[in-house]
């Protein structure tokens, strides 16, 4: 990606957005994986608990460079992305993932061109009993993320903005 700006270059720009709440920062502590290390785009949100069913739907929707933030509600007793999912967002043009939970297949997730971050690894996976919520407010990692925010990850963590970020 060409055109992305440093999280921090963007954080000093737009220092005034934090005060208003436009901005907001992640709290440190997501783990990175996938071939893309920084990505950006606007956000569809996902809230679930252990189950995986819609987060597989979304990922076969045409992501047209948008970031999936799942609150998966930080479980880590089972991981609701693998290879198989991650390999599916890449393909169909999801510029990330990002989840308050579990991933697993790692090796796999780490070969699509993908970025993801996520709060811990396990081996087993989510039940699929088609629960869950979709376009709503989530909470994640101390930020409030809407449908529509922009996000944008790379090294030095992961910011929400209501409006897309520049240099100024």
């Amino acid at each position: 990606m060409n055109d992305f700006v440093p999280t921090a270059d963007l954080c000093d720009a737009n220092e005034r957005l934090f005060d208003s709440g436009e901005l907001q920062v992640m709290a440190p502590g997501l783990l990175r994986f996938g071939a893309s290390g920084r990505f950006f785009g606007t956000a569809q949100t996902l809230k679930l608990f252990e189950d995986n069913t819609l987060l597989a739907q979304a990922v076969k929707e045409t992501g047209q460079g948008r970031v999936l933030v799942v609150d998966a509600g930080g479980s880590t007793r089972c991981a609701v992305l693998g290879g198989n999912l991650a390999r599916s967002a890449a393909d169909n043009g999801w510029a990330g993932v990002i989840v308050y939970g579990a991933v697993r297949d790692v090796e796999e997730i780490d070969a699509c061109a993908l970025g993801v971050r996520a709060l811990a690894v396990t081996p087993r996976r989510s039940v699929k009993r088609g629960e869950g919520q979709r376009d709503l407010v989530v909470s994640v990692c101390g930020a409030l993320v809407r449908p529509g925010d922009w996000i944008y990850a790379d090294r030095d963590g992961v910011l929400v903005s209501s409006q897309p970020l520049h240099l100024r």
